[in-house]
């Protein structure tokens, strides 16, 4: 196994991909907030099956946290994440300090209107700003061909979609499905808050929204399908339903019937110390 290369100023990383450009390589962008699972290095292969070198970015965004959320309790294991990021291939991490991405003076907001107020933009306000600013950060600085993103952070994986069209990056914004366990609960950082009885408790999450999603599919009304679904989830030991709703792909808007247009079921729901958040293509 080869360690990484470590980045810790944009000046070394962009130095680092001229050199690469001028050997004629494609560039892959990983980013992530670090704590990494399998979830992380399933991205990471597929940016090395997709590129020729992978620089995988570890930096807990201070912006995309509201007051009273996990900022200071966030995983932050950057000597064990490294290594794993080492272990599949991947042959670079930035991991930039606070200074080095909004040194003093740091003015510029990005916002991507729509997209960012229904589901966790409405209870996490700012949430997405702060996302929308840091992904632009990492999308000029490395100037990479592709950046890949986990389909588990639909909304999120939406929103970056678009703010790169509209801000016309060239990077290639790639979708990857979502990794689970072998009962079906989607890998995230977080499910490290959980006991070993609540991860049992999650595991029904998914159960939960595929039912949720094929009722839909096969002419449920959404909106019913979606409270008794989050009824469900609080029948089984979930604390509190965040949001259960059924929205357009692309666009996000609410659908209660389903048609020709591809939808997804989006759910976000708090167990413990966690807030998970799930979805499942309904059409």
């Amino acid at each position: 196994m080869t360690s990484p290369t470590i980045f810790r100023t944009v000046a070394e990383m962009r130095d680092q991909v001229a050199d690469w450009r001028g050997q004629g390589l494609r560039i892959g962008l990983v980013p992530t907030m670090g704590g990494l699972h399998d979830g992380h290095m399933t991205l990471v292969r597929n940016a090395l099956e997709k590129t020729d070198r992978v620089i995988t970015t570890i930096f807990v965004n201070p912006t995309q946290f509201g007051a009273g959320e996990d900022l200071d309790s966030y995983p932050r294991t950057e000597a064990k994440d490294s290594e794993m990021i080492g272990a599949v291939g991947g042959q670079a991490v930035f991991i930039p300090s606070v200074r080095e991405m909004y040194p003093e003076g740091f003015s510029t907001r990005v916002v991507v209107d729509g997209l960012t107020t229904v589901l966790c933009g409405a209870s996490r306000p700012g949430h997405f700003d702060g996302v929308s600013q840091v992904v632009t950060k990492l999308l000029n600085q490395a100037g990479a061909d592709m950046a890949f993103f986990g389909e588990k952070d639909w909304q999120q994986l939406a929103v970056i979609r678009r703010l790169a069209r509209d801000l016309d990056i060239a990077t290639e914004i790639a979708g990857v499905p979502t990794v689970r366990d072998e009962y079906g609960l989607a890998l995230s950082s977080r499910n490290g808050y959980l006991s070993g009885a609540q991860i049992d408790i999650a595991r029904q999450f998914n159960v939960v929204l595929k039912k949720a999603a094929y009722d839909i599919a096969t002419g449920g009304f959404a909106s019913e399908i979606c409270a008794a679904a989050g009824d469900k989830l609080l029948s089984l030991g979930f604390e509190k339903i965040d949001y259960i709703e059924c929205r357009d792909a692309i666009s996000l808007e609410t659908v209660e019937r389903v048609d020709l247009t591809s939808c997804r079921i989006f759910g976000a729901a708090y167990l413990g110390r966690a807030r998970l958040i799930d979805n499942h293509l309904v059409v």
